[in-house]
């Protein structure tokens, strides 16, 4: 009698990491007989792989997994888990949360998913792995990726740094660097499928670290691959951002001119409160030795408003910063405890009104700077890797500069996939407007 086949389908939330370790997942999965779905509604097996930095993130995945759930009236049969972060956070809690979920899977045990599918099928209760193994790589396991124009490659995982707020390295485990051999392979096997912008993931990648292969010697052997022309890394620690790690990426023509630094606060003793491990004069002089080596670099952050014993004037040490370093963007969130972390043991003592006061300032005042950064791009020429049709218009396409800047356009679909000469006429939010040079 034959087998039946299950298909799976999978719900990515979070960062990038989570993508890459959805490829992973699904590479798995293939691997040993199951099928992807194309939608949700044909799916035996329904996945979420989440996120657990902030508690919104978690609540956000809960209420989709509770939604879902009302699934299993048609179809008894189907199984429903939680992967990622959350799943490692919570374990067998998520039960009581959501019930009749099935299974739950940590970061590191993804490989043992279709035996863990296979028991959930026949017992009828909540399978809950979340061992956390210090060696876990997936090195071998080649990414099934959605997108055909770029390619995530994670080159480590885990985190050694524990700054107080964040809850990644008590859930995905100290830092481990993948084999630089494995990395460049996968590279040029991207390289070779097509893949011509490549984004390097680890949770600090600045301290990667593989026997005589630092990052900055990492990032010199993958400029070589010819398939490839964009390198672009995330996320970056400023104490480990070294003048020679600058240095290499001013030299390697391939490393893209963006770089994500988080700075979370201006203030100097908020940041030691948070574990950060830097000052904010050594901050700016990272910033400033940036620019006078790649002179056109744009620099992107994340800044926390409302940590537990940020005073007004600390907060306004933030703001100054922003003022002076003038980020061309920010991601930024008012403060959030996170049970398991060393901040959660501190007194929360600034009122949700005031975190969400500050956050408005901090928002307001980089869309000021945002706004006059891409103000400032208007008639300059820019090239720009087509990616895909705008989403306000069939008749446009979209692609991002070097510097991690959209540009949309007008031109055919035919340009998907390729580098393109644009002269920048105008902006409008976060969005460049151009017009190709080569234009028939």
């Amino acid at each position: 009698m034959r087998k039946e086949t299950k298909k799976f389908y999978i719900e990515t939330y979070g960062c990038q990491m989570n993508v890459s370790d959805s490829e992973i997942v699904n590479s798995i999965l293939q691997e040993n007989g199951f099928i992807e779905a194309v939608t949700i509604d044909e799916a035996d097996i329904i996945i979420f792989n989440t996120c657990s930095v902030r508690q919104n993130a978690e609540e956000r995945v809960l209420g989709r997994i509770r939604n879902e759930i009302a699934r299993k009236i048609l179809k008894p049969n189907l199984l429903i888990g939680v992967i990622g972060c959350m799943a490692q956070r919570l374990g067998d809690k998520l039960s009581k949360q959501a019930n009749r979920v099935d299974f739950v899977v940590g970061v590191d045990n993804y490989r043992q998913l279709p035996q863990i599918i296979a028991n959930s099928s026949k017992k009828g209760v909540l399978s809950d792995f979340t061992q956390q193994y210090a060696d876990e790589l997936y090195s071998e396991f080649k990414p099934v990726r959605k997108n055909n124009l770029n390619a995530f490659i994670t080159i480590m995982r885990g985190c050694d740094n524990y700054c107080s707020y964040c809850i990644v390295p008590y859930l995905r485990g100290r830092e481990r660097s993948r084999p630089s051999a494995d990395i460049l392979k996968e590279a040029e096997t991207a390289g070779s499928e097509g893949y011509k912008d490549i984004t390097l993931l680890g949770q600090n990648v600045n301290s990667y670290h593989w026997n005589n292969t630092d990052f900055s010697r990492l990032l010199s052997l993958l400029n070589k691959i010819e398939t490839i022309e964009r390198i672009r890394f995330i996320t970056s620690h400023p104490k480990d951002l070294s003048p020679k790690l600058i240095e290499t990426m001013a030299q390697c023509s391939k490393v893209c001119e963006h770089l994500h630094l988080p700075l979370q606060s201006g203030n100097d003793k908020v940041l030691k409160r948070m574990n950060r491990g830097y000052t904010y004069s050594h901050y700016r002089e990272i910033v400033r030795t940036l620019r006078l080596s790649i002179p056109d670099i744009a620099i992107t952050t994340d800044l926390i408003a409302g940590f537990p014993g940020e005073s007004d004037k600390d907060f306004s040490d933030t703001l100054e910063a922003m003022k002076e370093i003038r980020f061309d963007f920010a991601y930024m969130f008012r403060y959030s405890p996170r049970e398991g972390t060393k901040a959660f043991l501190v007194n929360d003592d600034i009122p949700e009104q005031d975190k969400l006061a500050r956050l408005e300032s901090m928002i307001n005042l980089q869309t000021e700077i945002t706004r006059e950064k891409y103000v400032a791009q208007i008639g300059k020429t820019v090239e720009v890797f087509v990616e895909k049709t705008s989403k306000k218009s069939a008749a446009e396409l979209a692609g991002k500069t070097r510097d991690f800047k959209i540009v949309v356009f007008s031109g055919k679909e035919d340009l998907i996939g390729s580098f393109q000469k644009l002269k920048i006429v105008d902006a409008a939010g976060w969005t460049l407007k151009g017009n190709l040079l080569n234009a028939e």
